[in-house]
């Protein structure tokens, strides 16, 4: 019997935050309920997800997010859940969502708001119709009282991050966070209907002869990601591509690799958004031993300008990483 597994998976997402804040004098417990909410959402969305067939969900909602993208019926569903389960959690100031053209206020830091969660709902949800793994991402900052708008406090660099983490719904539903010591993975056991810990303390290989981009678009990149995958293709390296950050940034969590996704002609600044997708990833890559660049900056060093700002994205093993930095710096592509 695997001792350690046996014993990891008697503890629950909750029991685990719950520890997590006893090494915090003072802490009230507000973050560990916001931790709660967010579990409880992702099993209501893992729900959906399964039954998005059978309930007629899948496709095209006949509109488009604030993003100019066409608006899937899950992710409006998975939106609309996230947004119930978080909006009672009385130390929450500011929710905000890719779907969501401005964040939502639900109450200032005088009336102890305390903290802001972003989120993409349903990250790779146009993979939903073929049975694709999909994900929800979220962060959690400290909100600034002292700021007026909801967008001011929001846009931090991704070093100020309280937490972050994913919920990837695939053959399990896995859930990982870090609340800056380190990440853990848990997955959801439907029979008690808790998330239970299965590794404590991810850590990302140091290097792995994978990489993850879409291909198809090589000739958009700039010169320098050309480079680097001609360079990987003699070199013995493998593609491994889904279509969905949550699906493959996770194998490249678990396994090692490279995950990357350059600006191109229609997207000179990057198609990934910055404050609820990029640096979450960063935050949490970071924590496992590996890296996240941005152009030639680490990604969580960037001061956000807007809510939906997008950037470019290179994140995996720390060494798989450099390997792509280098071919960047060598001709001029990281600015």
């Amino acid at each position: 019997m695997d001792t350690e597994r046996s014993t990891s998976n008697l503890c629950s997402l909750q029991s685990h935050i719950l520890a997590e804040e006893t090494h915090h004098p003072g802490a009230s417990g507000d973050f560990s309920w916001i931790v709660s909410a967010i579990s409880l959402a992702g099993k209501a969305i893992a729900h959906q997800v399964r039954r998005a067939r059978l309930e007629g969900v899948l496709g095209d909602q006949g509109a488009t997010n604030v993003q100019g993208e066409s608006q899937q019926r899950m992710d409006v569903i998975a939106n609309e859940i996230l947004m119930r389960c978080l909006g009672t959690r009385a130390s929450i100031a500011v929710l905000a969502s890719e779907e969501d053209d401005q964040p939502t206020i639900l109450r200032r830091g005088v009336d102890g708001g305390k903290y802001c969660v972003l989120f993409d709902p349903l990250d790779g949800s146009s993979t939903l119709d073929t049975n694709g793994a999909v994900g929800t991402i979220f962060t959690i900052l400290r909100n600034d009282p002292q700021i007026e708008s909801a967008e001011g406090t929001v846009c931090q660099p991704g070093r100020r991050q309280v937490a972050a983490g994913y919920i990837l719904y695939g053959p399990s539903t896995a859930f990982v966070i870090t609340t800056g010591t380190g990440v853990d993975l848990f997955e959801l056991d439907p029979f008690i209907g808790s998330f239970l810990l299965v590794k404590r303390g991810l850590r990302i290989p140091k290097a792995r002869k994978v990489y993850s981009v879409n291909e198809a678009y090589t000739a958009s990149f700039p010169c320098g990601y050309q480079s680097y995958l001609a360079w990987a293709h003699t070199n013995g390296y493998s593609s491994r591509y889904i279509g969905s950050l949550c699906a493959d940034a996770h194998r490249i969590l678990l396994n090692g690799g490279v995950f990357l996704y350059p600006p191109t002609i229609t997207h000179p600044e990057g198609k990934l958004r910055l404050l609820y997708e990029a640096n979450p990833m960063a935050m949490i890559f970071e924590q496992a031993g590996g890296k996240a660049i941005s152009g030639s900056t680490p990604t969580m060093d960037i001061n956000p300008r807007k809510l939906h700002q997008r950037v470019p994205l290179v994140l995996g093993s720390s060494d798989e990483v450099d390997a792509v930095l280098s071919h960047l710096a060598k001709d001029g592509s990281a600015h």
